[in-house]
């Protein structure tokens, strides 16, 4: 099998040659395993047309230019895009600061990281405001990027979830839960606004060559869901449908990411109708038992820890950790594995090339790990 091939048969849960490997980089990440790939050095990546042609900027450039070439040299099967949204600095309100094109303003982490302080909702009559937006062409620069210059590998795109767009409008998801108890009028008519404006940017992202869409925010932390089960159903499951349902009259399939523990909500997810369920968090989530309860009824992906083990862990245990995972996840089909959330600055190079590097030799159907 090709890595499309390879990518999509697990998706669609069937049983691929061997485990089919993915993960979203961040650019400090990409560096960090290119210095373990490379010997220390780096690829010069040179500026091309092409750079012009996506609108990149030529920082941005040359990072997934390089990210590209670790995907190629690791042979992974996809490669993750999102949206690069055009941030605006606002330095009277602290160098830190960014609004984008929604009016929302984040903090950027010490990694570029953004989380989000304050949103352009504060009451009702702000909404009218918000629903007129409209995705720029110049969000999907990186898509259409790695779609010109990755043909052979699946191209999955993070399109954020209306839970999560909802409560960044507002400014925080604190703002937003007690709206279900308050005022449940207004926070199902700021979801109804905020799936229209993420049902947008899915058609284009579609239309400019995604193959695949995750969509991207937590529903829960490591003890339990955010919300009820029936605050679940009432005021995100419906949204979440409509997600599944647009996705699919594409021929697309749709991937859920939520980190924590999702066993409160997890056969409403699959109910609703998403192909695959990222990341599967070891901290809170048993990869075995979900295999056990959901085998034949969705895609698993993920489950590599990347909280301790890919930052501090050796090695072995790396190894170790793979050669787990795969012998509970990955008989029948059904499974990609990838870490338990993304390669994000904290993790080790060594580590990141020996996971995938494990889960090509161990990951081979019929699968037999000892």
């Amino acid at each position: 099998m090709n890595n499309r091939e390879r990518f999509l048969a697990a998706l669609k849960l069937k049983v691929p040659d061997r485990v089919p490997c993915f993960d979203f980089f961040d650019k400090v990440s990409i560096i960090n395993t290119a210095k373990v790939l490379f010997g220390g050095d780096i690829p010069e990546i040179k500026s091309e047309k092409g750079l012009v042609d996506h609108t990149l900027k030529e920082e941005d450039y040359k990072y997934h230019a390089l990210q590209l070439e670790l995907i190629e040299k690791m042979d992974l099967d996809a490669v993750g895009a999102w949206s690069l949204k055009d941030y605006r600095h606002i330095p009277d309100k602290g160098e830190d600061l960014v609004e984008d094109g929604y009016g929302i303003i984040w903090r950027l982490t010490r990694h570029g990281e953004p989380v989000s302080v304050e949103g352009p909702v504060k009451d009702e009559g702000d909404l009218a405001r918000i629903e007129g937006i409209k995705p720029s062409h110049k969000d999907f620069c990186l898509l259409e990027y790695f779609k010109e210059k990755a043909p052979e590998k699946v191209l999955v795109y993070g399109l954020v979830d209306p839970f999560r767009l909802s409560w960044s409008l507002l400014g925080g998801i604190d703002k937003l839960l007690p709206l279900y108890v308050m005022k449940p009028d207004f926070s199902l008519r700021l979801t109804r606004i905020a799936t229209d404006l993420v049902k947008q940017e899915l058609e284009l992202a579609i239309d400019k060559g995604a193959e695949v869409v995750i969509l991207e925010g937590d529903l829960a932390f490591k003890a339990n869901t955010f919300m009820s089960r029936d605050h679940y159903r009432e005021f995100i499951q419906p949204f979440h449908r409509e997600i599944c349902d647009a996705t699919h009259q594409r021929g697309v399939p749709v991937i859920k990411h939520s980190d924590g523990n999702i066993w409160l909500i997890i056969d409403d997810l699959v109910e609703t109708g998403f192909d695959g369920l990222h990341p599967i968090e070891p901290q809170c989530m048993d990869i075995k038992e979900v295999k056990e309860n959901l085998e034949g009824k969705v895609c698993l992906l993920g489950n590599i820890d990347c909280m301790h083990l890919l930052p501090f862990g050796t090695e072995q245990e790396v190894v170790a950790a793979v050669k787990d995972t795969i012998r509970k996840a990955a008989p029948g089909g059904g499974y990609i594995l990838s870490s338990s959330n993304s390669i994000h600055p904290g993790c080790k190079g060594e580590n990141v090339v020996v996971m995938f590097e494990a889960a090509k030799k161990y990951g081979v159907y019929p699968i037999s790990v000892e």
